[in-house]
Order: C-alpha cells, then sequence, then structure tokens
C-alpha cells in the first residue's frame, strides 16, 4: 500500500481516485559522490516511506506520476522511468497506515479505502539535486535526502522497491545514457565518472572510461576551463541532448 498525497482532502470512499491502485516513487539525485533518494518521515510513528500518490479518474498514469513527482520536489522537468508494478497479496498491512492517520488526529473507520489493498506502480526519477526542493506532503513531518548507501528501515516493502529500482537503474545507465539528469548542466569527466562507480558500486578505469564516453559522440567539451586558474584545471563538459 502506499501513502497519498492528498489523502485528507478526499472522502471516506476515495471518490475521484481509480481504486485499489496507487504511484510508488524512487527520486535519486547525487550529491558529494553520494546517490540519495527522497523520503517521507512521519515521527510520531517513526516511519519513514517512499514518495506516493494515487491516480485520479480523469488522469493518465504518467500524468499522475509526473503530478506526484512536482508536488515532492517543484520540479516539472523530469526524467521518469516505470519499472515494476508491486502486487503481491502479502505487501498488503492497513496496520502503518491507520497509526499514521490516527497520529495526525484522523478518525479512521475499518473499512476506509486507505487501509484496503492496492497495487503498485512504482516509478524511479533522476533529479538535479541542486535543483530540487524537498516538499512533505499533507500526512508527513518531513521529506529529506537520505544517502542510499546507509538507509534507515522503511515502511512495508519500500525497500525492497528502492533495491528493484537501483537495479533497474544500474541496467539503463548504458544502455539509455540517462546519468547525466542526475548532473547539473555542465560538469568534469571526473564527476561524470564518480557518478558511474557511485551507481554501479565499483571503480572504473579512468582513461577506458573516458575514452568510451568521448567515442559516444555525445558529450561536448567547453573552451572556458573549469575553476580558471591553474592550466592543469579539468575541462567542463555538457551533454548533447540532440544526439
Amino acid at each position: 500500500m502506499s501513502l497519498p498525497i492528498r489523502s485528507i482532502e478526499v472522502d471516506h470512499n476515495g471518490t475521484g481516485y481509480m481504486p485499489g491502485l496507487a504511484i510508488d516513487c524512487v527520486i535519486f539525485g547525487f550529491h558529494e559522490h553520494q546517490l540519495k533518494i527522497l523520503l517521507l518521515e512521519y515521527r510520531n510513528t517513526n516511519l519513514l516511506v517512499l514518495p506516493a500518490g494515487f491516480i485520479r479518474e480523469t488522469e493518465n498514469l504518467n500524468d499522475a506520476a509526473r503530478r506526484i513527482l512536482a508536488e515532492r520536489t517543484g520540479l516539472t522537468d523530469i526524467y521518469l522511468e516505470q519499472f515494476y508494478v508491486f502486487g503481491d497479496q502479502s505487501r498488503h498491512d492497513p496496520a502503518p497506515m491507520q497509526a499514521i492517520m490516527e497520529a495526525k488526529g484522523i478518525k479512521v473507520a475499518a473499512n476506509h479505502w486507505l487501509l484496503r489493498r492496492f497495487v503498485s506502480v512504482s516509478y524511479y526519477a533522476l533529479v538535479d539535486f541542486t535543483k530540487a526542493v524537498p516538499i512533505p506532503d499533507l500526512l508527513s513531518d518531513s521529506c529529506d535526502w537520505y544517502d542510499l548507501t546507509t538507509l534507515p528501515l522503511l515502511m512495508l516493502d519500500h525497500s525492497f522497491i528502492v533495491q528493484k529500482a537501483l537495479e533497474t537503474l544500474r541496467t539503463d545507465l548504458d544502455r539509455k545514457l540517462i546519468g547525466f539528469n542526475l548532473l547539473g548542466e555542465t560538469f568534469t569527466m571526473n564527476e561524470l565518472q564518480s557518478l558511474y562507480e557511485t551507481i554501479l558500486g565499483q571503480e572504473l578505469h579512468r582513461s577506458a572510461f573516458q575514452r568510451k564516453m568521448l567515442s559516444l559522440g555525445i558529450l561536448e567539451r567547453l573552451e572556458k576551463q573549469y575553476g580558471g586558474g591553474a592550466h592543469k584545471a579539468p575541462y567542463l563538459y555538457r551533454f548533447v541532448s540532440e544526439k
């Protein structure tokens, strides 16, 4: 089951939303050589979860995912990839959601729609860490970045969702050349290599990596050198999107 974006605003039966369907989002950012994800925290319950929401009856599925991401990050131009559907019956447990709502002073009936079983369509998103503004939803107390290597325990099967998203990201990294979505507009070759090494969890040979990236024809080296000053300062590159 997923957590709502605006559950306080909908009625007891969930009118206006697709029944039994939810969206969970694994939002990746890259900062100081660390791969991070956004998590929501519910302090009164000590629960941490992935950003999530529901699909409106008048809304396309991908549009719903983009809306949820915009509400949590303040960004609209985001790389988004649907990667898995989680629907095992074993993932249904109404107790955490009931605890969250009661901690917020919301009276919960036993048959409330938020306590029912949900199938989750999951997306991963890649954002520029420096531009994202984490925004909690109406039930959570905070929305913050967490280092992927030291994640706390997450609610229900959200840790498994994160692992599945990371596995998919690693597969897509070379096949779809998507890593640039985690960097700023310009970057050094060392920063690009650090991103790849962090995602893949392994060191890469510097010369071989540079040759490979340059051979793809998707990078443009800028005339202006990074940081000015020293003649050995590394060059800045940018991704040539039309290629």
